[in-house]
């Protein structure tokens, strides 16, 4: 469970998870990784790690954004079964059993998937689907459009996503890419019951982007295509010059129409160095292999270590 700035909702939420899940009678771990909080979080956090055992607190050394914070619990969760699940509350946590019930008759990974969006703006909710139209053209990897982070995953999942090292990390994409046998429920996000979300619209455009170029050739796709566009016409306007030329007797001038020609090309090109630069960068950040993210404190001890797969059985765990 990532959160940030989120002292209002945990004391509300924490309880909430521990609560619907104890009926399950399972070993359970509840992993919160505070991703640099500048509130209060970090107080409620510790009062609720002394109320609540199970309750394990990841702090980390300053903020690194959600998918640093997801891979963070990933890394720290020991149960045969992890959810992921928002701190704001918005993840009914109804919907829990349901999907232990799913993992329990076969499924490697149980994803929620909101019927409507409500909670959305409608631009925001325009650019989602524009955006996930854009990524699915021409991959082999389908990302679902409506499913977020909400999901249970079993452990072989966990330890597949926990071990991939990109840096520019996209979850959505990296649930999708590892595979597994998947299914999907249906659910109705919650309306926020206090303070408000931190990730606006500019998060989102950032984390598009990201996703973008992390699981999609389409920008170089377009570049390629609009090259090839722009030599096609170029042909044909020269072959046009060459009629009115020769046939027609008309002399074309030129300094006008060479100029807009230029500046036209240069914009292209500058935008075909613009993207190529955008993923030389992120090539130049995964080589310098920085960690995704430093720990600076931990509360709690959790679920005792998984064993080797070719262990003993042990109950599962829903962290």
């Amino acid at each position: 469970m990532p959160a940030f700035n989120e002292a209002t909702s945990l004391p509300r939420v924490v309880p909430e998870v521990l609560a619907a899940l104890a009926p399950l009678a399972l070993q359970i771990e509840l992993i919160v990784v505070d991703d640099g909080s500048r509130d209060d979080s970090a107080a409620v956090l510790t009062a609720l790690s002394i109320q609540y055992p199970q309750l394990v607190v990841l702090r980390l050394s300053r903020n690194f954004g959600k998918e640093a914070a997801l891979t963070a619990g990933l890394q720290a969760a020991r149960g045969d079964v992890v959810v992921l699940m928002d701190a704001d509350g918005q993840h009914p946590v109804s919907l829990l059993p349901d999907m232990l019930q799913q993992w329990r008759q076969g499924a490697d990974v149980v994803y929620a998937v909101r019927r409507t969006r409500t909670d959305q703006t409608r631009l925001h909710a325009r650019l989602a689907d524009g955006f996930y139209r854009l990524v699915n053209w021409g991959s082999r990897v389908q990302i679902p459009p409506d499913a977020g982070d909400f999901r249970l995953m079993d452990r072989r999942v966990v330890e597949a996503l926990a071990a991939l090292p990109e840096r520019h990390r996209f979850m959505k994409g990296l649930y999708a890419w590892v595979g597994f046998h998947t299914t999907a429920i249906d659910y109705e996000p919650l309306p926020r019951q206090a303070g408000r979300s931190s990730f606006g619209l500019g998060g989102a455009l950032r984390l598009g982007v990201t996703g973008l170029l992390a699981f999609s050739p389409t920008p170089l796709r377009l570049v390629g295509a609009a090259g090839l566009l722009l030599a096609v016409a170029s042909l044909g306007y020269g072959a046009w010059v060459v009629v009115e030329y020769f046939w027609l007797g008309i002399n074309v001038p030129g300094y006008a129409t060479q100029t807009v020609g230029m500046l036209f090309l240069s914009g292209i090109q500058l935008m075909a160095i613009g993207v190529l630069s955008e993923y030389v960068a992120r090539i130049y950040d995964e080589v310098k292999q920085r960690p995704l993210y430093l720990l600076a404190d931990r509360l709690g001890q959790g679920l005792p270590p998984h064993p080797p797969a070719d262990g003993a059985d042990t109950p599962p765990a829903a962290p």
